[in-house]
């Protein structure tokens, strides 16, 4: 593994922001992490990442970002490889349609339906990953299977979490971020939502009942436009009563993680999130 101090996450969002290529591409930001083999499945479409001498039955369903206009489960393959050799842990890294093609709910329908086939395999128990719209998605997941009292994940990891579709927080008027702003965020999710409700709780999960949902663990970067989705969402599950951890990583930017193996603080929240997932699925 190759660690720097450079921030190659940041560079890339400002390069974006600038319409100019970004370096090294998505896929590759992060290391390829050590051991982890990956197969790919057809149906439903995704990839496991195996890490060696991991236990039969626990899975992490990871679920990526990308705005639900980019990214793929190739996109993260380095990423989730890296939580799946931190959590010791088989991990699914499921792919869905994007904008424009395909619309809310269908993302929420192709998540639900590779959760329901990795429940038919006898996995479990089953945690549930996602970054940014990936974990919206995540969310969306576990208040659907709440509503049709089907089994519920036993945890959630929560990175850089999109949870408002409407982008008040006051922290797009903070922090450095050289991507995100309201407008542009207010645009993914138009497009996202193709004329379907912005308080909907299967698409927003700010505006979801957060009662009986899983434990969660939210990372978020301190300088990031979405913090307070992480906030606001953390202070909503903790009064309803569910067990919430939240680390704000003070630096960092959105989606920091994707530079695993890259930067020491990648490295460092990627080892928090494994340890934690390997607590609430291998006893």
């Amino acid at each position: 593994m190759t660690t720097t101090t450079s921030d190659p996450n940041r560079a890339r969002w400002a390069a974006l922001a600038r319409d100019e290529p970004q370096t090294p591409a998505w896929e590759t930001l992060a290391t390829d992490p050590d051991g982890v083999a990956t197969v790919r499945v057809e149906t439903p479409a995704g990839l496991w990442l195996r890490p060696p001498d991991a236990p039969a039955g626990p899975v992490i369903m990871a679920i990526h970002g990308g705005g639900f206009v980019s990214g793929s489960a190739a996109t993260h393959r380095r990423m989730f490889g890296h939580l799946a050799r931190a959590a010791g842990v088989e991990t699914f890294a499921v792919e869905y349609g994007l904008v424009p093609e395909h619309v809310f709910p269908g993302q929420l329908d192709t998540v639900t339906a590779a959760y329901r086939w990795l429940l038919g395999r006898g996995a479990g128990p089953i945690a549930v990953a996602g970054d940014s719209c990936g974990a919206t998605l995540a969310i969306g997941l576990a208040v659907r299977l709440r509503a049709e009292d089907l089994p519920m994940p036993a945890s959630l990891l929560l990175l850089s979490a999109w949870t408002d579709l409407e982008a008040d927080g006051t922290s797009y008027d903070t922090g450095s971020d050289p991507f995100f702003t309201r407008e542009l965020v207010r645009g993914l999710a138009a497009d996202y939502l193709a004329g379907a409700d912005p308080h909907d709780p299967l698409a927003a999960p700010i505006h979801a009942d957060p009662r009986g949902l899983p434990p969660a663990y939210l990372q978020v970067g301190a300088e990031e436009a979405l913090l307070d989705d992480s906030r606001r969402l953390a202070r909503r599950m903790r009064a309803a009563g569910v067990e919430v951890r939240l680390d704000e990583f003070p630096g960092q930017v959105h989606t920091f993680q994707m530079a695993a193996g890259r930067t020491s603080v990648a490295d460092e929240a990627v080892r928090e999130a494994g340890s934690w997932l390997r607590s609430t699925l291998v006893r």
